[in-house]
């Protein structure tokens, strides 16, 4: 995963690593750094766009998940953290 760039007022884009299979339905990809992001389709190009939708979701859900997690307790600090790879 990597950050690509920051704008003011953008949102931040991402880069991940896409992987895809080919089996006898078509296609299956996932994302090597984005556990449960995972999809198929019957094209490559289809399985491309299905991913993205699944990346976003993912994403998502797992924000939501930690929001709700962390909603009752008390003494908290939820702050941004940047990494380099």
């Amino acid at each position: 995963m990597r950050f690509v760039e920051e704008l003011p007022g953008a949102n931040t884009r991402i880069e991940f690593t896409e992987v895809f299979q080919k089996v006898p339905e078509g296609y299956i990809g996932f994302v090597e750094e984005l556990p449960g992001a995972n999809t198929q389709g019957r094209t490559l190009e289809e399985a491309r766009a299905n991913l993205q939708e699944a990346i976003e979701m993912t994403l998502e859900a797992n924000r939501i998940l930690a929001e709700e997690s962390i909603a009752s307790i008390q003494d908290v600090i939820s702050e941004p953290v940047f990494v380099e790879i």
